[in-house]
């Protein structure tokens, strides 16, 4: 994807002319947290014109096609939505070849039982080369507090997940950006970053942490 500019889009009309712009096989890695799936406050979404539960498989299928071959996507899911995501990343041609854990020290919520850990899955398309640099699949989770957005991930989590799944220079495509997240950890590390949000509330916020 040669010639971009780090950038950060808000809306559907301008995700659409954004996706649709974008060549075939460009981004070389994606790490996303699809909120709009999984029924929780938060705002984030990536917009296709679908109700929520139609979204996962058409959304995964253009990110699939955005991804160069031999590229990895980290996704993080609910557990209660999982048979969906699995579903929905072997009909695009995702393969499953990894599942990362991160603990919580604290309980985000509680019903039948206490959550204290997050999920993601590593997803491959083609066949990556083993990273220079492998994380374990057990990671520690710090509180954010939650202050830029019910749902927001701390920049110390992801950073490693970039470090470890792209390379320097490669371009991080986070499709439900939020409050900039991703972004911020993909900076950080010296890669390119192209985000997605909808609600302007939120990308207002992506961008004053960019600047």
């Amino acid at each position: 994807m040669d010639g971009l500019n780090d950038a950060v889009r808000c809306g559907y009309h301008a995700s659409v002319r954004l996706l649709g712009g974008t060549g075939l096989m460009s981004i070389m890695t994606v790490l996303i947290a699809p909120d709009a799936f999984l029924n929780t406050a938060g705002t984030a979404r990536f917009a296709l014109g679908l109700r929520a539960s139609k979204r996962v498989r058409p959304a995964f299928h253009e990110i699939y096609r955005m991804l160069r071959w031999n590229r990895f996507c980290v996704s993080f899911y609910g557990w209660h939505k999982a048979d969906k995501f699995l579903a929905a990343w072997r009909e695009v041609g995702f393969r499953v070849i990894g599942h990362l854990t991160f603990i919580k020290r604290y309980a985000s919520t509680e019903r039948f039982l206490r959550y204290q850990h997050e999920n993601a899955y590593l997803l491959a398309k083609g066949n990556p080369q083993k990273p220079a640099r492998t994380i374990p699949d057990v990671l520690e989770w710090q509180y954010t507090g939650n202050n830029l957005h019910p749902t927001q991930k701390p920049v110390s989590v992801l950073t490693p997940l970039v470090e470890s799944f792209s390379n320097p220079g490669d371009v991080v495509l986070d499709p439900f950006c939020g409050s900039g997240s991703t972004l911020l950890a993909a900076r950080k590390l010296n890669r390119r970053f192209l985000g997605i949000e909808l609600s302007k509330q939120y990308f207002d916020l992506a961008e004053q942490r960019l600047r």
